[in-house]
């Protein structure tokens, strides 16, 4: 039949928005866009999210909607003569009442491609719908930004994958009287192979219809799906924002104290290839978020992060698992941080001041003369190793930077540490 030629998944794609899986904060009744729709009127918009979420799709209808002539173009081939074509024909009559440009991958345009993309914008002629799979507030222009909504497309749902399969099977039923079954979890087999991305599951379904068909039925089982080594994408762009979500969210999970979470993103990381990024962060977790609490986390993960670097993967991905929850179970304390950046934040408002004259250094002929040292005392001369005399600057004498966390360590800590100026 001549119409499978086309993706099943391009065959099946929806016209209404009622028909788009998911997405439903952006194309749910009474949403923006589905008020824009029903009043037959869009304006400029960037849709930005995963591949196979429904950017695409949604442009398309929002168009058909507006009742206007819809040019596509990519941002990976298309250049600025070809915004210059579509821009030649708003004076004909296929342009009478306005077009839409569909820019995919708007990304790729440089930032005179974007400007010339603008300057055709300005007086309503076109309407902007673009899209990209990276943060646009990166990518975009911030003139075109200013003049466009923007919305952001989330990973399409394991359960809606589900009944978008369940649709594709009625769908091939319909057209090529093939009977579907869904045996065993092969259902959600696929649904979960995409990884959120909705048309790569329906792709992996029509693949194995496509083998399992007899005599007018596909039987899809287990054993079939996983014989197709089917599984979710890694999109793991080092340069990409969804990089940097992926370690911030890493590194949150650490100092949460959630050694599931902080497993699985490092799992996703080393999936990904990113082991420099993973061991970065560890060590920096382990001084940032538990610092004092459990000061000998810090020689701990360098330890582990030695060993990880040293064999390499797969088999770094020991160490680390051991170094991730070892940080998410140990206690937390931020209070050698907080101090560093409060003695920074004095230093960089200019409350530097002079070092005191008794702290100054002495090993130098004519410096007594200059009265450096004056006044040092030795503590190791006195009990408990301690003399009570101003090291801080006198504009800053009365400053404390540090103040004792409430872990079992620092406390610790804050008794000897009264103990020995009790007195002075």
């Amino acid at each position: 039949m001549e119409s499978t030629l086309v993706p099943l998944a391009e065959r099946m794609r929806p016209t209404t928005l009622s028909q788009v899986v998911g997405q439903r904060h952006i194309v749910g009744p009474g949403s923006v866009l589905s008020r824009m729709v029903e009043q037959q009127k869009i304006s400029n918009m960037i849709f930005f999210g995963p591949p196979g979420t429904g950017k695409t799709t949604v442009a398309n209808i929002a168009a058909k909607a507006a009742g206007k002539r819809l040019y596509k173009l990519n941002g990976t081939t298309s250049s600025t003569a070809d915004v210059k074509q579509i821009v030649e024909e708003l004076d004909s009559l296929l342009g009478v009442d306005g077009v839409v440009v569909y820019l995919d991958e708007i990304q790729y345009f440089n930032k005179k491609q974007q400007q010339t993309l603008l300057s055709y914008m300005e007086n309503g002629r076109i309407t902007l719908i673009a899209s990209t799979t990276e943060n646009p507030f990166f990518y975009v222009y911030p003139a075109i930004l200013s003049r466009s909504a923007v919305f952001e497309f989330k990973p399409v749902t394991e359960d809606d994958i589900k009944e978008d399969l369940e649709r594709a099977a009625r769908f091939i039923q319909a057209e090529q009287g093939i009977a579907v079954e869904f045996q065993g979890d092969s259902l959600s087999l696929l649904a979960a192979a995409g990884g959120g991305d909705l048309r790569r599951s329906i792709n992996c379904f029509e693949l194995a219809v496509q083998i399992a068909a007899e005599d007018s039925k596909a039987v899809l089982t287990d054993e079939l799906i996983k014989s197709m080594s089917v599984g979710a994408p890694i999109f793991h762009d080092k340069d990409g924002d969804s990089h940097y979500d992926l370690l911030s969210a890493f590194q949150k999970s650490l100092r949460g104290s959630d050694e599931n979470a902080g497993v699985y993103y490092l799992a996703r990381l080393l999936e990904g290839g990113d082991l420099i990024g993973a061991c970065r962060r560890l060590m920096v977790t382990a001084a940032e978020d538990i610092g004092l609490a459990y000061p000998q986390a810090l020689p701990i993960v360098k330890a582990a992060v030695d060993m990880a670097l040293q064999v390499g993967l797969p088999e770094a991905r020991i160490p680390l698992a051991d170094a991730v929850i070892l940080l998410c179970t140990s206690p937390k304390s931020n209070s050698g941080i907080c101090a560093i950046d409060a003695a920074l934040e004095d230093i960089r408002s200019g409350r530097a001041g002079n070092i005191p004259d008794n702290l100054r250094d002495t090993h130098y002929d004519g410096a007594k003369k200059l009265g450096h040292g004056k006044g040092y005392v030795y503590p190791h001369s006195y009990p408990g190793h301690y003399y009570e005399q101003q090291y801080l600057p006198d504009a800053l004498k009365d400053r404390k930077y540090y103040q004792f966390g409430d872990n079992k360590t620092e406390q610790a800590a804050k008794v000897y540490s009264d103990k020995i100026k009790d007195g002075h």
